[in-house]
């Protein structure tokens, strides 16, 4: 056996030059046995190798059983590699979690986790010197490690000159004593070869000073690279992280191609007559025998008042069922119900399910508008826990899909939370939980096309308008390679430029490389025991967030709890127009309690009159409407799913609407593909349809489908989808399929691949969409209000909103110094009715902190600007804001007049002049005469001002230039 105990990966960012996965394979190909990815005082990247290491077993084994099946004798070689001319053994290399630990005191150790008490102590370590540090940092110190280091196995890197003496050396031993007397069972010196010709000299030193210390040697290459082939790559990426093109580099430059990935027969040659390191590396990974699969399933147990979990939610379901059916639930969701609750028993999910209802209930008991989504939120169990408003009679989704015994992980809820009060829900849950249990995922910032191009293009020393004119291609050069040439003659490069070339070349080859770390959106990973022993958490750029360094395909990968706190904007709206036709019309209304299939809220949405509305107000959706004219909620989950890249790149949208329309009829490739497909006209719309197509049609198991979905949700990422095409078609194929429908149904894949849309997340946004298309049809002022109230959000700006509500017949009155609020607010209009008053939030630059002084100072009002300033404190610049929004004309001052009032003040005080007359009228100088602005100028000032006005259109002012008269030819620009 041989082993390879010290691998900087990728995840060292802008160092290590290869991908755990390929380090994974790599060392399959060499016949290792154990790697250990140990990044710089990060195990971020460990997760990724530990997928690929899966991946690989079921290959072989895969080949193994195909192998057998044929009778064929001998080793089966990797199915994603040559099989060598000696078919030899072929080795599944073992990984050991491991991380480069860099201390301040100058001292480098490799710890490797031998035991789960190790791995704890490792993440607990990092943790200590990341929360210690910025975002981005760690510092670790050495009696951070003195403390204790149980169930870890230590790699002291010697110091960088150890033939000489020098004073740094000096320190470093000195350090090195101090350590090996507190951990000297654990600990060993690793001899690494440096490729630079001294490396023998440099070895019988190391072996020397391993001595002294009472240290056994163990070999390791410390590779930087899973091949020699990436040594152009590491160099570019130094220079990224030093800020200076590769040929500035100096001795920062890889010396040459050897740090990468070696052999158990390439390190006993480089090693000599200390051979016998490799030997006892090979020893110290057979010690470890730590496993990440061990770290699954640690849920809060979520017991209270003791109650077991299965005890409180049955408890909680079953109050709920009261609650969402006064009169009594069909017998078909009672029996859902105690079907659901019967399948997670059994799979031992209810502290997931309890962890995502007592989150919702803190909202709810807080008043913040939540509504759950994914895969498991449309079920009847989190129907009547609260997680969701979407009846489970729909009776659109199969519980099982979702929750699996075969597929044996943890289910998907997702909650949407009003977007303004998010984070009271997320300092919550570490207030609940406590940091130490409790911390967000991290989301993986890759090197994509403009920033590969960018940094890239600087490293290799090319201009910045060269570096611009190749973004400008971006699209051309990442979707056609064989086009480069062409799209480069085009601007003006010349493709035969040997930098060009290898610029691109690299651009290409660091696309999908790690860059940094960045916050999840809002997923929490939440667990029984301290999250800081499972994996390390850091500090965030966010003040009071802690996030741990794995994202969600790594927390998948491990099937580790994780609840999505994710926010929206319409959540937020729907809120506030509940809140204002509570006050205005004293009516109160939830989103499970508004009056169902409304068939004026569905005209509406047939006349495409949708501005404002959820999911529905872009122009693709204004325009698909009329010609979906949906009459009943299904078909607003159809509409929310069918204008995506899925269906469109797989030609779904133009079959389905024929067929609805009854232009074409309804047909099946079979009867096992129509229950499939029978929902949707035989069309396939939605994600779970693709992976349904995918078992039934093309016989992939369920596994294999689960990898589908994986891949669907990744794409972006690593552009995995189509190393399915052939076996997808084959199997098609097979069953008697088309091709013209396989190629459909597969190319609807792909576009899933870059915005998948399943059915149950459409079901949820489709109750959003019929909510706030409802309060639109019957009460277009109060959504028009609480839509500028919820900004910045959704589709069209604030000029836009105001002017569809004019449309819809509601008088909206301009920003009032006297009358306005910092929202925009409903008042009464004198005839019964209300009408939209602007709020000072519409003020560009205007700070609400402004706003509050000014209407808390208002009492009955004010008079003039002066006595603005006087009462309310503002400062000349914020009433000169004011006054450019003509805010003052309720008082009978023009913009002019009020800006010039403000101009004439100075100072936050009276001028020494008056000072003494601070109650009285006080002395004002004559009154300017200014010159009337045209409407024109008006309109132009309320755009600058607020960005919308409530004058005529700009356009209707030059509607007499662009209409001629009788026998006047039509204006043209010059």
């Amino acid at each position: 056996m041989t082993a390879e105990l010290s691998i900087t990966s990728n995840f060292t960012f802008l160092t290590g030059a290869s991908h755990p996965e390929e380090y994974m394979q790599r060392a399959a190909l060499l016949g290792l046995k154990a790697i250990a990815i140990a990044d710089e005082n990060s195990v971020a990247g460990i997760v990724r190798a530990f997928t690929a290491g899966r991946e690989i077993a079921r290959q072989v084994a895969e080949r193994q059983a195909f192998d057998a099946a044929q009778g064929l004798v001998g080793p089966p070689a990797p199915p994603h590699l040559p099989a060598p001319a000696s078919a030899p053994v072929y080795n599944i290399p073992r990984l050991i979690p491991a991380a480069r630990l860099v201390f301040a005191e100058g001292i480098e150790i490799t710890a490797l986790a031998a035991s789960r008490s190790g791995w704890a102590r490792l993440c607990r370590l990092i943790s200590q010197g990341r929360l210690r540090a910025q975002k981005g940092h760690c510092d670790l110190r050495l009696p951070d490690l003195l403390d204790g280091a149980e169930g870890l196995e230590l790699l002291l890197h010697g110091p960088p000159q150890p033939r000489t003496l020098q004073p740094g050396a000096v320190g470093w031993r000195t350090q090195a004593e101090r350590l090996t007397r507190r951990l000297g069972k654990q600990m060993h010196l690793v001899l690494s070869p440096q490729y630079d010709g001294q490396d023998r000299a440099r070895f019988d030193s190391l072996a020397a000073l391993a001595a002294d210390l009472g240290l056994p040697t163990v070999a390791s290459a410390c590779p930087r690279m899973h091949h020699g082939r990436r040594r152009r790559l590491a160099d570019v990426l130094c220079a990224i992280r030093l800020g200076c093109r590769v040929e500035q580099l100096g001795r920062a430059a890889l010396a040459n191609s050897e740090l990468r990935l070696r052999s158990e027969a390439e390190m006993r040659t480089l090693l000599g007559i200390h051979c016998d390191a490799v030997s006892r590396a090979d020893a110290l990974a057979e010690r470890c025998d730590f496993d990440l699969g061990a770290l699954r399933y640690e849920y809060p147990s979520e017991v209270a008042k003791g109650e077991t979990a299965q005890q409180r939610l049955a408890r909680l379901a079953r109050a709920g069922l009261k609650w969402r059916y006064p009169y009594g639930a069909p017998d078909k969701v009672q029996a859902m119900l105690a079907h659901e609750l019967d399948l997670i028993a059994r799979l031992k999910y209810e502290p997931y399910f309890l962890t995502v209802r007592d989150i919702v209930a803190f909202a709810r008991d807080r008043g913040i508008l939540c509504q759950g989504r994914g895969s498991a939120a449309n079920s009847v169990v989190c129907y009547c826990l609260g997680v969701t408003s979407v009846s489970p009679e729909i009776g659109t989704m199969v519980f099982e899909r979702f929750v699996s015994e075969a597929r044996d992980e943890p289910p998907d809820i997702d909650v949407d939370f009003e977007h303004e009060r998010r984070e009271e829900v997320i300092q919550h849950i570490y207030e609940r939980y406590g940091r130490h249990r409790a911390g967000l995922c991290a989301t993986v910032i890759h090197y994509r096309g403009k920033r590969a191009i960018r940094e890239v293009g600087a490293a290799m020393g090319l201009s910045r308008d060269t570096v611009g004119a190749l973004s400008s291609q971006l699209w051309g050069f990442f979707s056609s390679r064989g086009l480069e040439d062409q799209r480069m003659r085009e601007i003006g490069l010349d493709p035969t430029d040997r930098r060009l070339q290898l610029t691109m070349q690299l651009i290409h080859e660091i696309i999908g490389f790690p860059r940094h770390l960045s916050q999840h959106v809002g997923g929490f990973i939440i667990t029984e025991g301290r999250l800081d022993e499972l994996v390390p958490i850091e500090n965030a750029t966010m003040e009071d967030r802690t996030v741990i360094c794995w994202d969600k395909d790594d927390i998948d990968s491990l099937g580790i709890l994780k609840v999505d706190v994710l926010s929206l904007g319409m959540l937020t709206c729907i809120r506030k127009a509940f809140a204002l036709m509570s006050r205005h019309y004293g009516k109160t209304y939830t989103l499970a309690t508004l009056p169902p299939e409304d068939p004026e809220v569905y005209d509406m949405l047939c006349r495409a009159d949708s501005v404002g509305v959820f999911q529905v107000e872009s122009r693709a959706q204004m325009n698909f409407l009329p010609r979906m004219r949906p009459r009943n909620f299904y078909d607003l989950v159809i509409e929310v799913a069918i204008i995506r890249p899925g269906p469109i790149q797989g030609d779904m949208v133009h079959p389905y609407i024929r067929r609805r329309n009854g232009e074409e009829a309804v047909s099946f490739p079979s009867d096992a593909l129509g229950q499939v497909l029978g929902k949707t006209l035989g069309v396939p719309l939605f994600q779970e349809q693709a992976m349904q197509i995918a078992i039934i049609g093309a016989n992939f198991t369920p596994t294999e489908a689960d990898r589908l979905r994986r891949s669907l949700a990744t794409f972006k990422k690593h552009g995995s989808v189509s190393e399915f095409r052939d076996r997808f078609l084959r199997g098609m194929r097979a069953n008697g399929y088309e091709a013209d429908f396989a190629e459909r149904c597969f190319s609807q894949i792909e576009g899933f691949g870059s915005y998948g849309f399943p059915e149950s997340h459409a079901a949820s946004f489709a109750l959003l969409v019929y909510a706030s298309a409802w309060i639109k049809c019957h009460h277009p002022e109060l959504f028009a209000c609480a839509l500028l109230n919820a900004q910045p959000m959704g589709f069209y700006a604030p000029a836009q909103i105001v002017r569809d509500a004019r449309e819809h017949g509601v008088e909206v009155r301009p920003v009032s110094v006297n009358d306005s609020y910092w929202d925009n607010a409903m008042e009464p209009d004198g005839r019964g009715g209300l009408a939209l008053r602007l709020g000072f939030r519409q003020i560009k630059g205007l700070r609400e902190e402004d706003a509050a002084w000014l209407t808390a100072a208002r009492g009955n009002g004010y008079l003039t600007v002066r006595d603005v300033w006087r009462r309310a404190g503002l400062t000349p610049p914020v009433l000169a804001r004011l006054a450019e929004a003509d805010v003052f004309a309720d008082i009978g001052l023009t913009r002019r007049e009020a800006l010039w009032e403000a101009r004439a003040l100075v100072g936050d005080a009276p001028l020494p002049l008056f000072a003494g007359d601070m109650g009285g009228e006080m002395m004002n100088e004559p009154a300017a005469l200014l010159p009337e602005m045209t409407e024109g100028e008006q309109v132009v000032e309320d755009y600058v001002a607020m960005r919308l006005t409530l004058r005529r259109h700009p356009l209707a002012l030059l509607r007499h230039l662009l209409t001629p008269e009788d026998g006047a030819a039509p204006w043209t620009p010059e």
